[in-house]
């Protein structure tokens, strides 16, 4: 992983961050109806009468104006401003915009699904899959201040993900930055730091220049564990492998629970 020590603002935060190969959390599901704002390239959003592009067009929102999601729910996926989602925000009667267009503070859910109950936090979910938003791109940071196409960037977007945290890296008053000061930067936090793998933990190494974060996906019998990762096998590629826990080079001794 490379040092780095880049400022800027983030797509999705009001408070700039330091740039580095880091994680972290801290977001939590709402209950109740959510606002969000529209943050498009163009001028203005389409409206839809459904959850979908196959949907005619009832309207538009312009770019900058503040929705207030009553509920959401899946449809058709759409690329946009923060990545590739299928979930789309209900914002009045026969009025539906894509979630990828919406800043939320959140990649997931922030508001009850339509015609069910209220979204909560679960029990982690163990994913494999390249679902990382910035697959394929090796330059720039991403909205959380880690560098695109980084083991700490697919961290953080798991960790988001998934656990539902608003992990930055500047998250809860520290500087994540590089993979091997991940550990430290958790304890200072406040953040559970176990020896044992668990489903959906930030798995973390100190071994190498830089340090490796991982995500855990799976927990095997016999002690071993699946992790998915970027910049491993192939840099900036994402990948996956079966580890044992060890401070070895490509293991992992430490577990970082969010």
């Amino acid at each position: 992983m490379l040092s780095t020590a880049i400022t800027r603002k983030p797509v999705r935060f009001a408070v700039a961050s330091i740039a580095g190969l880091g994680l972290a959390g801290g977001i939590a599901l709402a209950a109740d109806a959510a606002t969000g704002t529209v943050r498009t390239s163009a001028a203005s959003l389409s409206v839809r009468k459904g959850p979908g592009t196959s949907y005619a067009k009832v309207g538009t929102v312009a770019k900058g104006t503040k929705v207030n999601i009553i509920c959401q729910t899946t449809g058709s996926s759409v690329k946009g401003t923060y990545g590739t989602s299928n979930i789309w925000d209900k914002i009045g009667t026969g009025r539906f915009v894509s979630d990828a267009y919406i800043y939320t503070g959140s990649d997931g859910r922030v508001a009850p699904t339509c015609g069910g109950s209220t979204p909560a936090p679960g029990t982690p979910s163990g994913v494999i899959g390249n679902n990382y938003p910035y697959s394929g791109q090796t330059s720039g940071v991403d909205p959380w201040n880690f560098y695109k196409g980084q083991c700490t960037s697919f961290a953080a977007f798991r960790a988001r993900s998934v656990k539902h945290v608003g992990f930055t890296n500047s998250y809860k008053g520290q500087h994540w930055g590089n993979a091997n000061h991940w550990d430290d930067a958790a304890r200072a936090a406040g953040v559970p730091v176990s020896s044992t793998p668990h489903v959906g933990d930030i798995a973390q190494s100190d071994a190498g220049g830089f340090g490796h974060v991982a995500y855990v996906a799976r927990v095997n019998a016999n002690g071993t564990f699946v992790v998915e990762e970027y910049n491993w096998s192939n840099p900036e590629h994402y990948g996956t492998r079966t580890v044992s826990r060890g401070s070895a080079h490509g293991q992992f001794d430490s577990f970082i629970r969010f």
